[in-house]
């Protein structure tokens, strides 16, 4: 448990900082109001959690501990929204299209609620 765990740090600190270096390297190239750095890393980082979870879907010797080094802390430290758009997959995958949909809804709805209420705490 406490190796697992150190695998998934490890790669998520590799992650958060390679999302802050991408991010610094597309806002001095670009100058746009549309969030280009951020929409670059959910998209890279949705296709890299897909490249490692296809890699092990094929691989019956699994590395379960590379595969948590990689996906779930390099990808979740790089951006959460690769695991979100995985885990919708695997619902449209598993013929729950309708719970896909409820949990898209939910999460941008009132993850956007969320960001509000935090900024209105965070003022007081």
């Amino acid at each position: 448990m406490m190796k697992n765990l150190l695998f998934v740090m490890l790669g998520g600190g590799f992650g958060s900082g390679f999302r802050y270096l991408v991010a610094m390297f597309v806002k001095r190239q670009t100058e746009t109001s549309f969030p280009l750095a951020t929409f670059i890393i959910n998209i890279s980082g949705s296709l890299l959690i897909g490249i490692i979870l296809g890699h092990y879907s094929k691989d019956n010797n699994q590395n379960e501990q590379l595969k948590l080094l990689l996906a779930t802390g390099f990808c979740g430290g790089f951006t959460t929204f690769s695991a979100f758009t995985a885990e919708n997959l695997n619902l449209i995958q598993t013929n729950q299209t309708g719970t896909a949909l409820i949990y898209i809804g939910f999460s941008l709805f009132v993850g956007i609620i969320a960001v509000w209420l935090g900024m209105m705490i965070g003022k007081i």
